[in-house]
């Protein structure tokens, strides 16, 4: 190799993207911390099924998990205290591709963000297009309304937790399919809160949300609701008839 030929090759690779030249941390399965994609954005627990790793050619469903206020921070191991992570933690055999970021002190989710991140796994991880389903607690319950009223043909089917929404945008959930749960006695957010949705998809014609109301239960709706195989066999029954191209979520 001549001197220009090895000055140039060094130009091009100082010039090259960092993330070409950072190799990317080796895929793992089970769930791991993972760091965030982007300053500003949001660290998380990445779960991969038992199996991911030996079938290169089968495309899995991705579950988006958003905790609520009482585990914000700057530890992602909080995350695993509820929901799916907690479920994904010790069942290594659970059926989904599992996100769940990590919200710092103080802050709430933002759209923005949540969509660049998992745009990012979509790319990254053998997702399947058509199996993308959202569920979050308290905090994170709150978001998913906001989130599946914003992007309605971003997901395949809606679990809100202990959450309330906005009624004035629930004619564009009509078609989706959503289950909201709630504990009958919640003086945190009133179970008013699933109940006002639930009438305002209907009364829109909706036919695909159901609401699951715990009687005798405060605000802790998340773990009748997280613990029961049902709402999870109930995710896979659903798939995008179209799903959306990664960019295109409107």
């Amino acid at each position: 190799m001549t001197y220009w030929t090895a000055a140039l090759l060094g130009l091009a690779l100082a010039a090259a993207p960092a993330t070409a030249r950072t190799k990317m941390p080796p895929m793992v399965e089970g769930q791991t911390p993972q760091s965030a994609i982007e300053p500003g954005s949001y660290p998380f627990q990445l779960f991969l099924p038992k199996g991911y790793l030996a079938d290169k050619d089968k495309a899995w469903p991705l579950l988006i998990f958003l905790h609520g206020s009482g585990e914000r921070g700057d530890d992602v191991a909080k995350v695993k205290v509820h929901g799916p992570p907690k479920v994904a933690d010790r069942d290594p055999a659970f059926p989904f591709l599992t996100v769940s970021p990590l919200l710092g002190a103080d802050q709430d989710w933002e759209i923005d963000r949540l969509d660049r991140l998992v745009d990012h796994i979509a790319k990254t991880y053998r997702v399947d297009p058509a199996r993308v389903y959202l569920t979050g607690l308290s905090r994170g319950g709150h978001a998913s309304w906001r989130w599946a009223i914003a992007q309605p043909r971003r997901f395949a089917a809606v679990a809100p937790v202990a959450g309330r929404g906005d009624p004035g945008g629930a004619c564009r959930l009509m078609d989706l399919p959503v289950w909201a749960f709630h504990g009958d006695r919640d003086d945190v957010v009133i179970p008013e809160g699933s109940f006002t949705m639930a009438r305002a998809i209907r009364g829109c014609g909706g036919r695909k949300v159901r609401l699951t109301i715990y009687p005798d239960l405060g605000h802790n709706s998340w773990d009748p609701a997280y613990d029961d195989p049902a709402l999870y066999a109930w995710l896979l029954e659903h798939r995008l008839p179209t799903p959306m191209p990664t960019k295109d979520k409107k």
